[in-house]
Order: structure tokens, then sequence, then C-alpha cells
């Protein structure tokens, strides 16, 4: 298929479009490299330089003609959304109604969209399946829950097909070591404790150590940046022959505390890092897992690189080689 990777220069985009191009799918990418970095394009894409607010960059993109696309152009920071929500609600929701336009104007009616657990809110119980009931705690979160409540009516009245894959932590990097392009001004634990590791920062903030949690810290499933792109292109193919929506949440089912990612991270780095442990962020929740058990069930999808060690060790890798290139 011709695919449009919508923020394919981004950390999780690049991991999708090198996967896309594994299974023989043609691939452009359409980022306007305010997060992504020119360095995760491949030579053999093509390569669209423009901005989901500006529906002219989309339309002239959609015009090239595409079987299916890919948006992961969110902003994703959770913290930050609860201090500027205008931001949010303009790249995020405007953004992407700007997208959905183009593309059923532009007959492109397959479509896949990064979701996230953050719908979810405080879970009531866990793991969370697709059908827990969904309460953000940060505006990050409404803003993808909305998102996903507007595919579902462009799915009634334009027939577009759509999969929302809700993310629960994504984590790693390329395990080939191919792509080690570092995002800029990470806010998520694991590229922050490697900023630690590498002396880009003195120390790592712990955001609370007095939940109810084995040691205190928040739990979060954490799911292999490569075992998502897996899901993505699994998803887009399966939409494509089934032309039925899904929605489906990624995770592996198993919680990893701060702390214990903190300490596997010292113990693979050989590194000290040091952490502070200061209030609770907003909008956090306590624990949150999730059940792939639909995800294994319609797509035959299954984590395989998502142990602690390979996230943290392919991460580990992609800083170390990053910096031994950009002394």
């Amino acid at each position: 298929m011709k695919v449009l990777v919508i923020g394919g220069a981004g950390y999780i985009g690049s991991h999708v479009v090198k996967e896309l191009m594994a299974k023989g799918h043609k691939v452009t990418v359409f980022d306007n490299l305010s997060s992504g970095l020119v360095q995760n394009l491949f030579e053999e894409n093509d390569f669209i330089a423009g901005d989901i607010l500006h529906p002219e960059n989309l339309d002239a993109a959609f015009a090239r003609g595409f079987d299916a696309f890919i948006h992961l152009a969110a902003f994703k920071a959770a913290g930050e959304s609860m201090i500027v929500p205008e931001k949010y609600s303009i790249n995020n929701i405007n953004g992407t109604l700007n997208i959905l336009n183009s593309a059923v104007a532009h007959n492109c009616k397959i479509m896949v969209f990064s979701s996230s657990a953050a719908v979810f809110g405080e879970p009531q119980y866990q793991p969370l399946d697709e059908n827990h009931p969904k309460n953000p705690e940060n505006y990050y979160g409404f803003t993808k829950l909305k998102i996903e409540e507007f595919m579902g009516w462009y799915d009634k009245l334009k027939g577009l097909k759509f999969a929302a894959l809700r993310y629960f932590n994504a984590a790693g990097y390329d395990p080939e070591g191919v792509l080690y392009g570092l995002e800029r001004n990470p806010a998520n634990l694991l590229p922050v404790m490697m900023e630690v590791a590498c002396g880009k920062r003195e120390k790592i903030n712990i955001f609370g150590n007095d939940y109810d949690t084995r040691d205190g810290t928040c739990i979060r499933d954490y799911i292999h940046v490569t075992d998502l792109a897996v899901a993505h292109v699994m998803a887009l193919e399966y939409i494509a022959k089934e032309q039925k929506s899904l929605t489906l949440n990624l995770g592996t089912g198993n919680g990893i505390t701060v702390t214990e990612m903190l300490e596997a991270t010292r113990r693979i780095t050989k590194k000290e890092i040091k952490a502070e442990y200061v209030g609770r962020r907003a909008g956090d929740p306590a624990q949150l897992t999730a059940s792939s058990a639909l995800a294994k069930k319609v797509l035959g999808w299954e984590p395989k690189y998502s142990d602690v060690d390979t996230l943290i060790s392919s991460t580990w890798n992609a800083y170390q080689k990053y910096f031994s290139k950009h002394k």
C-alpha cells in the first residue's frame, strides 16, 4: 500500500516507518520537524515538509494519492497539557480535524491513530481492557478521547475505517540500531534517566513516592516502540482487508514501578543516576497496566521486545551510539 505517515520523523513514527518498509509498503513521511528529526528519515521514502495546522499542506499531500495514513502528530506531554491546554486544543484537536477533512476529501479512508491509555484516567480495575470507563485525568488524555470520538463519527458519516491504538508507556529503541535519533526535550522516564546517565542532566525527579504501590512510586506498563510499530502495521493491514474499524489497548499486562525502572537502568548502564523524589504530578494515576487480549485475538499481536532489560539496553545503545557520533 501507499501509506502517508504523519509525524513519521518522530520517535514512534520513525519506528513505524521502518516496519512499514520491512513489510513492503511504499511510505511518504509528512512532518513539520518541530520534534521529528531529519536523522530519522529514510532516503528510500518521499518526505513532505508540512504542518497539520495548515490544511493546504495536508491537501497537497493527500492529493498525491494514498491508500492509507497513520497519524502520529499529536503533542503528548501530560503534565504540560495541564498548564497550556490551548496548545493541545489547537494541535491535537484542530490539527486532527484538518487531517480527517483532507483525508476524506481525497478518498483516503484507512487510518491508524496513536491514541493513549490517558483516555482512561484513574483505573477502576487492572489490567485495563478496551471497555474500561473513560475519564481522563489530564487534558492530553481528553484530546485523545475526543479524537477517538471524531473518528467514530467520520466512520459513520464518511466511511473512514480506523484503528485507535491506545499505548501505555512507549519506550526502547530499534533493536537493530538503525534508528537512534534522540527526542528533543524528552519528558518520559527512560530518556530522562539516560540523559542523567550520559551527563546531560544532573538528576532525575521522581514524582511521588507515597502512592499505594509496592514501593510508593507509580506503576506503568512499558511497551517497546518496535512492538508498537508492528501493531500499527498489523492494524493497517487488518483494516484494509476487513474494512472494519477497531480500538485496541497495547501493553504487556505487566507493571514496573518507577523505582524498579531506575534500579534496572543503573544496573544495565553501570551509572549512578542521581534521583530525587519530589511531589506528585497532577493527573498521574498510581498504576496503569493494559490487557492486550483483544489485540492478540484480532491481530495475533504479542509484544516481543518489551522485557525490562531489552527496553533499557536498546535505549542505552541508542544514546551511546548517538553521542559517539555527535561528540
